[in-house]
């Protein structure tokens, strides 16, 4: 039980103060402090800058040779596009409009692994965990936006989706980009000038606030009552049906230790604060996303922490 307490407690210490952000988005929204305007600012200037800075920051000063493992990037990149797939079916099957298909599926999927994740796997495994955490989430992000881009343009052109298009939504986001340009530096242990790194931490430090902020700030309580059948839904897949199958996915294939601890965190990580930035910037039910980070955020205080107690207490890591 004293084990169990402790997660709880340190995984809420880094989910509370998200949520609370989050929430004080909302207040200032309700208390016109902020305005619609701020919200599509603030979205449009992470997305383009401050996310992608904080991304390049993260990879550039990792050691790509010393924690690469390609064995457990292929299996996150196949179970990835397995369950996109298949949620992308059960989208259809649920019937949902256009625009808040693809946010479901993102919603379903893409995780909060660049903030939340990296903290977990840093407080799990100190600076080796920290180092493998970062490798990998050179190849989450440009998967995750990858996907994110194909499900959120489908549903909006519908019969007259262009590959050019989409290919060009590709190779031209901003955080795909940032991995790109980010990569020489941690495989070559490049550095940044003093100036330049200074600048870096400077927009990287600006993208939390901001992207919580602006989520708050479009949250709306009835939209949340309306759409909590789709977002229940969302939200039950990305804390407990997809962490459960890929981590016994990964424990079946052999991995044990740091490895699976760090899927399991992977997997298991609410829903990402770009998802919404995304949505918004890509014409999707931005009202639904901001609803599924928000519950998913929640709930992971609770699904987060059971699973690291019990893959410890199964003696997995």
């Amino acid at each position: 039980m004293n084990l169990y307490i402790e997660t709880l407690l340190f995984t809420s210490d880094i989910v509370v103060p998200i949520f609370f952000i989050v929430f004080l988005g909302h207040l200032l929204r309700r208390h016109r402090v902020i305005d619609e305007g701020f919200v599509n600012t603030s979205s449009k200037l992470v997305f383009t800058i401050t996310l992608p800075a904080l991304v390049f920051m993260s990879i550039s000063r990792t050691d790509f040779k010393a924690v690469f493992n390609p064995e457990l990037l292929l299996l996150f990149i196949g179970f990835t596009l397995a369950t996109v797939y298949l949620l992308w079916w059960l989208s259809a099957k649920m019937k949902l409009s256009g625009s808040a298909r693809g946010v479901f599926v993102q919603g379903s999927f893409r995780g909060n692994f660049g903030i939340v994740g990296l903290a977990v796997c840093f407080n799990m495994f100190a600076e080796p965990g920290l180092a493998q955490a970062s490798i990998i989430l050179a190849c989450v992000i440009p998967l995750y936006n990858i996907l994110s881009v194909l499900v959120l343009s489908f549903p909006q052109q519908g019969a007259k989706v262009s590959p050019w298009h989409i290919l060009r939504d590709i190779v031209t986001n901003p955080l795909i980009l940032s991995v790109v340009f980010a990569m020489p530096f941690s495989y070559n242990g490049w550095h940044l000038p003093v100036v330049g790194d200074a600048i870096g931490n400077y927009f990287a430090s600006l993208t939390l606030p901001l992207a919580l902020l602006a989520i708050g700030g479009s949250l709306d309580l009835k939209s949340l009552r309306n759409s909590s059948v789709t977002a229940g839904w969302a939200t039950a897949l990305k804390l407990i049906i997809i962490p459960v199958i890929g981590t016994l996915i990964a424990w079946i294939y052999g991995f044990r230790g740091q490895d699976i601890g760090i899927l399991m965190v992977l997997y298991a990580c609410p829903t990402a604060a770009a998802s919404f930035v995304m949505a918004k910037a890509m014409q999707g039910d931005a009202q639904l996303a901001a609803n599924i980070i928000l519950t998913t955020t929640l709930g992971c205080v609770l699904t987060l922490s059971g699973g690291i107690y019990l893959l410890r207490l199964w003696q997995v890591i």
